[in-house]
């Protein structure tokens, strides 16, 4: 629900404020869209969440034991992409559509070209991990279907990120821990 395409869509049925009648309404995709996603999903959600000691009890839910992952802005923003564009695949959306839907989003845009030398850098990392995930994703069988992946469709999927999502190189060392914590 913190995708780009999640938020193009309520954006469409939104006008001032949302309700429960809106919520019922949206396209939200089924857990089972990501049952055989979560070796894709988890570990970069876990280092995108697992940044701070207070979070230990969430991480070991998720079965990582370690010290949180520290902040890196240019990894999380390669993780944010990778799971956008895998979002916009999963929602059926074709690429000069996730070009169009990143277009409306002005002050994103606005703040990346100031930031990055007039670069819509957001727009282009996730239309470049969309396009590097396409080879993986079969196509829908029709407009309204998720396309069916299994446990091994995204093996061949090489991500920009070295080392890779969650890895535990990329923790604070476990000494940072608060006497509290």
């Amino acid at each position: 629900m913190s995708s780009f395409i999640f938020d193009f869509i309520t954006r469409q049925k939104v006008s001032v404020q949302i309700n429960f009648l809106i919520v019922k309404q949206l396209a939200i995709l089924p857990p089972e869209s990501f049952t055989n996603l979560s070796l894709f999903i988890e570990p970069r959600v876990l280092e995108l969440t697992y940044t701070a000691w207070d979070l230990t009890g969430f991480a070991e839910d998720r079965g990582y034991h370690g010290p949180p992952f520290r902040w890196n802005e240019e990894r999380r923003a390669l993780m944010r992409a990778e799971l956008d564009a895998l979002m916009f695949h999963l929602y059926g959306i074709n690429r000069d559509d996730v070009d169009y839907i990143m277009g409306t989003f002005p002050i994103v845009e606005r703040r990346d070209r100031e930031r990055y030398d007039g670069a819509y850098r957001t727009k282009d990392l996730i239309l470049d991990r969309y396009d590097a995930l396409a080879p993986f994703i079969p196509p829908a069988t029709s407009p309204m279907t998720i396309p069916q992946l299994t446990p091994d469709s995204l093996n061949g999927y090489q991500t920009f990120l070295n080392p890779p999502p969650a890895d535990p190189s990329v923790a604070h060392p476990p000494s940072t821990r608060p006497p509290w914590a």
